[in-house]
């Protein structure tokens, strides 16, 4: 594997990344120096730690997609050929060939998913353990088959049911409702939980939204309090 990593100011200096938090951003980088020569990480758990990362901070770089999860517990780097070129005689291919096999570059040079494989969800379980088929025989296979096909109809179901807000969406309705809820915020925020309110998936964002405006509303109608005191 190659001693040397880089950074593509294209990537790490525009404003989606800057506004990440420090740690992810920390995150990012030890990922990128760490990641074989095709970009992939096989413990993500293990770099967390090494640089004080948390859970947060693995989801945000998901949500903004600058890494792609894997079922397997395995991240990539999805700009990974933007920021480093290695000649052939230098490569050493990754050994995660069939996470690699659900990939493709697309027109500028990124990873992406193939039309074969659905993203993994932004909340990502680092604690999900790699399961391998010991099995052979073919009632077993139709079995692993069929609970991919679950799987897979269950993620599609629970997008149906809700769909993230923009931050384009939120900023209308706070200007809409006149309140000074910053969109920016509000989108990182939830993107960061994976759009769980507590333990429950978020099934209305403007609600969330109201709630924000409550809650900023008891604050300042308490700042106001404490001034008239101190005035008396």
């Amino acid at each position: 594997m190659a001693e040397k990593r880089m950074f593509a100011k294209s990537i790490v200096l525009t404003d989606a990344f800057l506004d990440m938090p420090m740690s992810a951003r920390c995150l990012y980088f030890t990922l990128g120096m760490l990641a074989d020569d095709d970009g992939f990480v096989g413990s993500p758990k293990s770099v967390m730690r090494q640089c004080g990362a948390s859970q947060d901070d693995m989801a945000i770089l998901l949500s903004k997609r600058f890494v792609l999860g894997f079922d397997s517990g395995v991240i990539v780097i999805k700009h990974w050929r933007i920021n480093n070129y290695l000649q052939n005689d230098r490569h050493k291919p990754t050994t995660y060939q069939e996470e690699l096999a659900t990939l493709k570059i697309d027109q500028k040079g990124s990873y992406t998913e193939s039309e074969k494989r659905l993203p993994v969800s932004s909340v990502y379980v680092l604690d999900t353990d790699c399961i391998h088929d010991v099995y052979t025989d073919k009632n077993s296979i139709d079995k692993s088959r069929e609970d991919k096909v679950s799987r897979e109809e269950s993620v599609v179901e629970k997008r149906k049911r809700f769909s993230p807000p923009t931050v384009e969406e939120v900023a209308a309705y706070c200007d809409e409702r006149g309140n000074n809820i910053d969109p920016q915020h509000f989108v990182d925020y939830y993107s960061a939980r994976g759009w769980m309110i507590g333990k429950n998936h978020m099934k209305d964002w403007k609600a969330a939204v109201r709630t924000w405006e409550k809650s900023d509303k008891k604050t300042n109608n308490i700042f106001l309090e404490i001034l008239e005191e101190e005035n008396k």
